[in-house]
């Protein structure tokens, strides 16, 4: 955890908004209160705080995020929109790779966590960022991809375990991404799953 830096990157499309048990707080609610989460965890070892990104047709970077600044994130953005997930991975995995060539990026790399709940609107387009970022890692560890999917959305599940498992069969130098689903939460929050996350 400590020398690397953490991106969190959320999906704010329509279904965001949906509340997953009937009554219940909205998938949106819970990213705010694990976003807060994880502002507080890495504070602790990083006082620049993380960079966070939010997405659905475009996307909006907001860096030196602390568990400070994380309710006025919230407040600036509601759900709407699609699900762009291509458009927002090729911006995070570059601002990575630049950082790296200017000799920016911590010792021990990064780790890009994104929470999302539906299939992204160009599967193959987020295949092909995930695996030319792969080809220009030169070690497995500096760069990994956690994809956290909140709500049950089956087709997502497959997409998002296929990134998981598949890559590394068509073309990708490293297996970079790590899948968790609602199915291995089991009974932890969407908090508790990213602090493992980050403490893997």
């Amino acid at each position: 955890m400590k020398d690397r830096d953490y991106t969190l990157i959320l999906d704010k499309s329509g279904s965001m908004s949906t509340p997953d048990q009937a009554g219940g707080r909205s998938r949106w609610e819970a990213a705010e209160e694990s976003t807060l989460a994880l502002a507080r965890k890495c504070e602790q070892f990083d006082p620049d705080g993380i960079t966070v990104y939010l997405f659905s047709s475009r996307c909006k970077r907001y860096e030196n995020v602390t568990s400070a600044t994380v309710a006025q994130i919230f407040q600036e953005n509601d759900p709407a929109g699609t699900t762009n997930l291509a458009g927002v991975l090729k911006d995070a995995t570059d601002q990575y790779f630049q950082r790296k060539a200017a000799g920016q990026t911590k010792p021990n790399g990064e780790t890009i966590l994104v929470i999302t709940d539906g299939e992204p609107d160009d599967r193959k387009a987020v295949m092909r960022v995930i695996i030319e970022t792969s080809q220009q890692m030169e070690r497995d560890e500096e760069l990994a991809i956690s994809m956290i999917q909140v709500g049950s959305d089956a087709g997502a599940t497959r997409f998002l375990k296929a990134l998981d498992d598949e890559l590394q069969g068509v073309g990708a130098k490293f297996d970079i991404v790590d899948t968790v689903t609602l199915d291995d939460m089991a009974d932890m929050s969407l908090s508790e799953v990213l602090l493992n996350a980050i403490g893997d």
